[in-house]
């Protein structure tokens, strides 16, 4: 997928440490492409890779891009039925079908289910389809010399040199506006570290060999904190009223505990517990969808750090998995862009860090809102409302 959270922080921190490093941004472009160069050799890069990035030019496009991001504007629900569309579940069950004794050796070697690896490979390209149009090296050279946030870009410059260098991507190499290569959207670092050769010619090709993407893709899953044999989420119901103020996904309690609490699987039958703990989401607050989010759900969030993409991923891979479509209920009306702007201002005022005023429902404006929740004496489901609005 060509779409990305503003948050790609949680893909790109686990990146290769570069050296120590020249001007990190802004200055004459040309000035501070020597100053890469320079890094770039003392970490082994030859003449192939610096010549490539002599070649380089400023990209006004992934600029743009970079600043143009409204898709995350939209509610889980919008998203998830615009993504989990009928085309990508029928072609990723062929997908599963096709590549079976692929997916097999995955599951063996990283212990990461074929569901999981397909709903990426779904979501990230269409199944390899539209794989970017951006020159890689241009769109990661602009991106890393713009100072408005040149540390998530400019650890991936080395790590493309080098593959430009050695061979493995050609110097014009084209994909996603932000770096990523291949049929799942993988970051050079990655690339370079957790390629996996999965049809033994031996070259890591993530643009045109299925089988590397699959290996690659679940070696990058597993790097992540992926846990063999574990779930990831589970669709469930709640009451009318419980305790909202121990929801939320990093508020992992026992199954039992739940259960307690009245949280039943969506056909009102009891939860099993089969001893993991889980957290509650709630994407659009108590009466809107509910999921059981376990450890293995953080991992989406290593993937792309918008918690809307993060849950879309995750429920797609259950729809593959065989999970019926889920049950939308009937959330509270939330807010337009401006309200949530008029929000996260008023949040500002009252000393939260929502990050950037965007209208955007992220993980730090979530977090201030239930707590202006509970000191409101609402109920606690980080979900916003013309009702909270008004009482800020």
């Amino acid at each position: 997928m060509r779409l990305r959270s503003q948050a790609l922080a949680a893909l790109f921190l686990c990146a290769t440490a570069l050296p120590a490093m020249a001007q990190e941004c802004g200055g004459d472009f040309e000035t501070w492409k020597q100053g890469v160069a320079a890094e770039a050799k003392a970490a082994g890069v030859g003449a192939v890779g610096l010549d490539a990035l002599e070649d380089a030019t400023f990209d006004e496009r992934a600029l743009a891009r970079d600043r143009a991001q409204g898709v995350f504007t939209q509610t889980f629900i919008e998203f998830s039925n615009r993504m989990i569309s009928a085309y990508r579940l029928k072609q990723g069950a062929a997908n599963m079908k096709k590549y079976a004794d692929v997916f097999a050796s995955a599951d063996q070697q990283f212990g990461v289910q074929a569901p999981v690896i397909t709903a990426f490979w779904a979501l990230e390209t269409d199944f390899g389809a539209v794989q970017g149009d951006f020159h890689t090296l241009s769109a990661l050279v602009t991106l890393s010399h713009d100072c408005r946030r040149p540390q998530l870009f400019r650890q991936q410059l080395v790590p493309l040199l080098e593959l430009i260098d050695r061979g493995v991507l050609p110097a014009d190499v084209k994909g996603a506006w932000a770096g990523e290569i291949g049929q799942t959207q993988i970051l050079p670092s990655d690339y370079l570290v957790r390629g996996v050769d999965g049809d033994g010619d031996g070259r890591i090709d993530l643009r045109n060999s299925v089988p590397d993407v699959i290996m690659t893709t679940a070696n990058k899953v597993l790097s992540r904190g992926w846990k063999r044999d574990e779930p990831w989420i589970q669709e469930v119901r709640v009451p009318d009223e419980m305790p909202w103020d121990q929801t939320g996904r990093t508020n992992k309690l026992p199954l039992t505990q739940w259960a307690q609490w009245g949280v039943t699987n969506p056909d009102g039958s009891p939860l099993i517990d089969k001893g993991l703990k889980a957290g509650l989401a709630l994407p659009m607050g108590r009466k809107g969808p509910a999921f059981l989010t376990y450890d293995n759900f953080d991992v989406y969030l290593e993937w792309n750090q918008s918690f809307t993409y993060a849950l879309t991923a995750a429920n797609l891979a259950a729809r593959l998995a065989g999970a019926p479509p889920l049950d939308p209920r009937s959330p509270e009306q939330g807010l337009n862009n401006e309200q949530m702007k008029a929000l996260q201002t008023k949040l500002e005022a009252r000393g939260y860090d929502v990050g950037t005023v965007d209208g955007i429902l992220g993980t730090n404006t979530r977090e201030a809102i239930r707590k202006e929740q509970m000191r409101l004496g609402l109920p606690v489901d980080g979900w916003p409302t013309s009702e909270l609005l008004a009482k800020l």
